[in-house]
């Protein structure tokens, strides 16, 4: 059984719901139609999860299938009624750097980061060097989607898919890794425990400030994070074209700032980032 039989105890300190099944389609898909359903079964926080996702999404609409227990998915219903729209970009972004903290957290057996890769895939560098993992490869770990509830501007659910038990053979690319890949074991409550937490706390602190990313501090947390800025860039952007540039801050919406040749400057909400190296 992949599932601990002692439940999830730690995340349920977090979370006012905390729900398990053995397999779905879409964690994501079945709690947007359940909270759509039942708005107040749903509080902020709460959470459906399993270790075997049949018909997951990432970004894009593309496709995520790992094999039965290899990783886990996780869909958390996230109320933001205090925060301004403008502002709700930032969800996704906290989301990233939620995880990379709650990821990051465990990596304490080598030399080992996790970071984003803008707007919220989280990656592993490691090295085999313990003094340095600059120059390293850095690999996907885990991957998020945030989708809008019809009808409740105020919900927004938060997939996660984090490889956590995948073997190295199993793993989709060649850019992917998981826990056992690395050599670890996940323990997937203190991730979730942490992973909630951070949530909670980020989303609070830039409520608190009326949805300002720059007073709040959230800018620069989530910038910290990312692995991108900094980095040379290709973007495809949703209209199929391509943007080559440097990455070299988020905007206040939580933009992309890509600089071109000649001091052009092009911020960008949505698109599939690889980084040149």
């Amino acid at each position: 059984m992949t599932i601990p039989e002692p439940g999830y105890p730690l995340a349920a300190q977090i979370s006012p719901r905390v729900e398990v099944t053995d397999t779905t389609g879409s964690t994501n898909a079945d709690v947007v139609a359940a909270v759509v359903a039942d708005p107040a079964a749903w509080p902020h926080l709460s959470l459906l999860l399993t270790t075997d996702q049949r018909r997951g999404r990432g970004r894009l609409d593309r496709r995520w299938v790992a094999p039965a227990g290899a990783a886990l998915a996780v869909s958390v219903v996230v109320r933001v009624p205090r925060l301004p729209v403008r502002a709700r970009g930032w969800i996704p972004l906290i989301a990233g750097t939620a995880m990379a903290r709650a990821v990051g957290a465990q990596l304490t057996s080598g030399p080992a980061r996790a970071t984003v890769k803008w707007p919220n895939d989280v990656l592993v560098t490691a090295s085999t060097d313990p003094a340095r993992t600059e120059g390293a490869a850095a690999r996907k770990i885990c991957g998020i989607l945030a989708e809008a509830v019809p009808g409740i501007p105020e919900a927004v659910v938060v997939g996660s898919g984090v490889n956590t038990r995948m073997r190295e053979e199993d793993l989709p690319v060649a850019t992917a890794t998981s826990f056992a890949a690395l050599g670890l074991v996940a323990d997937e409550d203190r991730l979730l425990a942490d992973y909630l937490t951070q949530v909670r706390d980020l989303l609070r602190v830039l409520a608190a400030a009326d949805g300002d990313a720059e007073v709040s501090g959230i800018r620069a947390a989530v910038s910290d994070a990312c692995a991108t800025l900094g980095r040379d860039v290709t973007v495809m952007l949703p209209d199929g074209s391509t943007l080559r540039g440097m990455a070299t801050r988020l905007d206040g919406e939580g933009r992309l700032v890509v600089a071109q040749q000649r001091g052009v400057e092009q911020a960008v909400a949505a698109g599939d980032v690889t980084h040149v190296r």
